[in-house]
């Protein structure tokens, strides 16, 4: 056997790398707590890449939409602006936003939700009533139901005492809260710091990445890693943008339509809609049963017609909106949609359910491309359920041309 250079190379890689693994194996306690310190100094950081992703989607848009693309033609001025302007109108948008929930809609949620305390408290002795009227005041039954009350002032004491013991389990003394407290905020300060120089200097950033990839990976490889981060980005975007502005769109026509049939609690449940909707595909539907329970403590026939409404407004925002808003960018098929949800909300909860279908999108259009060189390798054109259908000898010879001229170069 020829034993060249290159290969004892491999060999002698390779006998590194799993005596590394069988150590790590050993000790993996100590590796844990390594792994943990790093993933303490790191975290900043991922997390300014985060809220930089999330704040470059409007601030694209707005720089788009006010200095054009070609604002580079139009002088040093516009192209200097460009980039701070966009982002102090994100930002400021942003924290309007944040302004609005706290100080318009929070005071509004505070007298909705007394509102539905005093709506439970009623409705108990009607359902009290009604049980005992249907089962013809049974004692078993009646001993059960009359063990029902609503007092919202030991609901206000359970859930101090729940919190008070919450507190307590994860900062045992004053000194620990102040100082997650402390550290919290650094953190967020040097996420957002890092975010913002991610904004400004992304363009050099992405140049700087490029260079990297190609000085130290084989250029076909460089630029195939650089394809998968492009359409990993276009997703993860789209799907952001599509899904929030859905959401918006979703809960306002709940609010508006709730109002004009006077439902109670209008703003709140279009709230609740708007944020649950962010969930893909069972999102709504937890919306919808809040939004009916809490009606029904008021008027349970509201509440067959507000699910009713939900209905309707579903089958247009899933039939018109959604395919316009959202549209098609996420590329994924119906079926993998529901398995990216529920494997995302085994493994992460509500935030797994959000990222796992881009995540999902991303590998399933890359194993299409695969499947399609492949299929291309094999000289075959189509598949059906019945037949296979192979390229001709002349459009063999023409796509070898075609690859030909296209890697001249390499």
């Amino acid at each position: 056997m020829d034993w060249s250079q290159v290969t004892f190379r491999k060999i002698r890689g390779l006998i590194l790398f799993t005596i590394l693994i069988l150590v790590g194996l050993w000790n993996y306690e100590r590796v844990l707590e390594v792994l943990k310190f790093i993933w303490g100094l790191v975290i900043p950081f991922v997390l300014g890449g985060a809220i930089a992703f999330i704040i470059n989607v409007p601030m694209s848009f707005l720089e788009a939409k006010l200095f054009g693309e070609d604002r580079e033609k139009r002088g040093k001025a516009a192209k200097k602006l460009a980039r701070p302007v966009s982002l102090l109108l994100t930002l400021a948008l942003v924290i309007g936003v944040i302004v609005i929930v706290m100080f318009v809609l929070v005071p509004q949620l505070g007298e909705t939700f007394k509102n539905l305390g005093d709506s439970i408290a009623i409705f108990i002795p009607k359902l009290q009533e009604w049980i005992r009227d249907f089962t013809n005041n049974n004692s078993d039954v009646m001993k059960w139901v009359d063990q029902i009350e609503f007092n919202p002032d030991k609901m206000i004491s359970w859930g101090m005492n729940l919190l008070g013991t919450g507190a307590g389990n994860v900062m045992n003394s004053t000194f620990n809260a102040v100082s997650n407290i402390i550290s919290g905020i650094t953190k967020f300060f040097i996420a957002f710091s890092f975010a913002c120089y991610i904004l400004f200097q992304k363009e050099k950033l992405h140049i700087q990445v490029r260079k990297v990839f190609f000085a130290f990976i084989p250029r076909r490889k460089a630029e195939a890693a650089l394809e998968v981060c492009s359409l990993t980005y276009k997703i993860f975007s789209s799907f952001l943008t599509g899904q929030c502005l859905e959401a918006v769109i979703l809960g306002s026509m709940f609010v508006v339509t709730m109002s004009i049939l006077r439902m109670p609690y209008a703003l709140l449940i279009g709230i609740i809609i708007a944020f649950t909707a962010l969930i893909p595909i069972f999102g709504a539907f937890i919306g919808c049963a809040l939004g009916t329970f809490m009606i029904f403590m008021v008027n349970p026939k509201q509440a067959v017609v507000f699910i009713i409404l939900f209905l309707v407004l579903q089958q247009v925002e899933g039939n018109l909106i959604y395919p316009h808003v959202v549209g098609n960018s996420v590329g994924l098929p119906s079926i993998w949609v529901l398995a990216a949800v529920s494997v995302g909300g085994n493994l992460m909860g509500v935030v797994g359910m959000l990222i796992f279908i881009p995540i999902v999108s991303v590998i399933y259009t890359l194993f299409r491309e695969i499947v399609y060189l492949e299929l291309k390798k094999h000289k075959i054109k189509n598949v059906t359920a019945q037949t296979v259908e192979e390229y001709t000898e002349e459009e063999v010879q023409k796509m070898q041309e075609i690859f030909e001229a296209e890697h001249a170069e390499d």
